[in-house]
């Protein structure tokens, strides 16, 4: 983390930024993940723990083996990070950078859903003599993923400071340092351009209000109603300090792109699309060391609720200025800094960040669902879903069923042979995963979106439901018929109706250990409520969601 920046520094500022697939898609909210300290969870437990507070994606300093492994089969997003201390080698030496890779990625994807690599931390600001270093090692990165064709799943990029910018106040005139602007972040635009990667940023509001607590209100930083503030060169009004940071470092971005136009933030307002790089704040938070916690609490939920598309862009004309209402980072992801308080930390305040103490209990309540606040929307109806538009072909609704499965959808349950692979169409498999998503982003109208193949309706449709899926157990041939025997005769033995597989019976045949250990699980496994534990045998069982046919019996 940076230390605090100067008040010009501070007033930086973003536009609506168009996101990389769909437009119309909200964000996401994350946690980085710091393990700076001796009293902090096991990563099994903090696992847990993610689940429960439905964060998708988190950010690591490290690529700590316990860690990714804790995250392996969650559905959990996690960006690792190459540290500033391996950056020389990775710049200079790509076989370095590829060993890098496959030891540090591809050894546990897609296992772990491993979906970035943070190339350093903050070079600008901590590690200064390795600023030339950055992009090269960057490319060394990507071309090492590409070389095990993971360009696609894992981008490269890399966190910086938000000192990095020279001015930022008006956002209109914001720019980077000089040495640093055409030397470094113009090649570092280009690549993250090229690759489709985020451009991201370490972003600290509230360190603004401390600077200057008579200029900025706590309202302004904190998502609550106020005034704004209004930039004169634009005209444009900023509801929240946030996204006058995010919209400076984006007329940064477009200073330094090559052939780029530094047109107004009302472009974009009016349908503009000239940027396709999409901003990440890839460190946000709030130290409650000199800040009350209810002000961190609304920073953290208004941020949440912002991010996930709770405040949609409304623009009107006002005495021919653009008075942006609410406008602002809906299609900006973020990672919130950070998961606990973090005991070896340096100072009071950065050991205070923490959404979580060490024993997993909340400094304050976040609610990574909805967030909440001002920003949050008029309540949706009690019920709806959303369901994927046929009309729009098959290649359009692929298209958003992958960015669903990749933007934290649960999509586990249409892969195959899976409860809801059946039917194997697309409209079935999008349907499943864009009302996922839409679900887990709080029935948000722009989570239903798609760029129009999806459509939310107040009926409920024919989604399958993996908890009601129909389900059966089988037997595994593979472990012999010793082990399936002492199986069969411990289910008919516990409960099991066997009948039909005595010797007569309607499911005697075919006469094979396989068979008949089969017919008893599956009751046994039916009667028990289809628990995966009822259907475990000591390893000999195995759930399967097709229903299936021994012989002339049917399960």
């Amino acid at each position: 983390m940076a230390a605090p920046a100067p008040l010009l520094v501070v007033l930086l500022g973003l536009t609506l930024l168009p996101l990389l697939f769909f437009p119309g898609a909200a964000g996401e909210v994350g946690v980085c993940w710091g393990t700076n300290g001796d009293n902090l969870p096991s990563p099994a437990a903090v696992v847990q723990l993610l689940k429960r507070q439905s964060i998708t994606m988190v950010r690591i300093y490290d690529t700590d083996r316990g860690v990714i492994r804790a995250l392996a089969n969650t559905g959990i997003k996690l960006m690792v990070s190459l540290p500033n201390e391996q950056l020389a080698s990775a710049a200079s030496s790509p076989p370095f950078a590829r060993q890098w890779v496959q030891d540090n990625v591809a050894a546990f994807y897609p296992t772990t859903r491993i979906n970035g690599v943070a190339v350093g931390n903050e070079v600008f600001d901590m590690a200064k003599g390795l600023t030339q270093q950055l992009v090269p090692a960057m490319r060394n990165v990507q071309a090492a993923l590409a070389g095990l064709g993971l360009d696609g799943a894992i981008k490269v990029s890399t966190p910086v400071a938000f000192t990095a910018l020279k001015k930022s106040w008006p956002p209109s005139e914001g720019a980077f340092q000089d040495d640093i602007a055409q030397s470094v972040m113009r090649p570092m635009v280009a690549f993250l351009r090229q690759t489709g990667s985020p451009f991201m940023i370490n972003v600290y509001p509230f360190r603004a209000y401390l600077d200057d607590p008579q200029h900025i209100s706590v309202a302004y930083w904190t998502f609550q109603p106020n005034d704004g503030v209004v930039d004169p060169d634009t005209g444009r009004r900023y509801y929240n300090l946030y996204d006058a940071q995010m919209d400076a470092v984006r007329y940064a971005i477009r200073s330094v792109s090559p052939g780029s136009v530094r047109a107004s933030v009302t472009t974009q307002d009016a349908g503009g699309n000239d940027d396709d790089i999409l901003l990440t704040s890839s460190e946000i938070g709030c130290s409650d060391w000199k800040i009350p916690k209810k002000h961190c609490k609304n920073f953290a939920n208004g941020l949440i609720a912002h991010t996930l598309g709770a405040s949609s862009a409304r623009a009107k004309h006002t005495s021919g200025l653009l008075d942006s209402v609410g406008a602002g980072a809906g299609a900006t992801s973020a990672y919130i800094f950070a998961l606990f308080n973090e005991d070896k930390k340096s100072d009071d305040s950065e050991r205070n960040f923490g959404l979580f103490y060490p024993d997993m209990q909340p400094v304050y309540d976040v609610d990574f669902v909805h967030g909440s606040g001002p920003v949050t929307p008029a309540p949706a109806p009690a019920s709806s879903w959303c369901v994927a538009n046929a009309g729009v072909g098959d290649a359009r609704l692929q298209a958003a069923l992958d960015y669903a499965c990749g933007h934290g959808a649960d999509c586990g349950a249409i892969q195959p042979g899976a409860r809801c692979f059946s039917p194997d169409t697309k409209v079935a498999h999008a349907t499943y995963a864009m009302n996922d998503y839409y679900q887990r982003h709080g029935r948000a109208s722009q989570a239903c979106d798609f760029n129009g193949a999806g459509s939310i309706v107040y009926q409920q449709p024919s989604i399958c439901d993996p908890s009601q899926a129909a389900s059966w157990c089988v037997a595994r041939a593979e472990v012999g018929d010793a082990r399936l025997q002492a199986a069969l005769d411990w289910a008919c033995g516990h409960g099991a109706d066997c009948s039909a597989i005595q010797r007569g019976g309607r499911c005697f045949d075919p006469d094979t250990k396989v068979s008949h250990a089969s017919y008893a699980f599956n009751d046994y496994y039916q009667r028990n409520g289809r628990a995966s534990q009822a259907c475990n045998f000591n390893g000999a069982g195995s759930i399967v969601y097709q229903a299936p046919k021994i012989g002339n019996c049917q399960l």
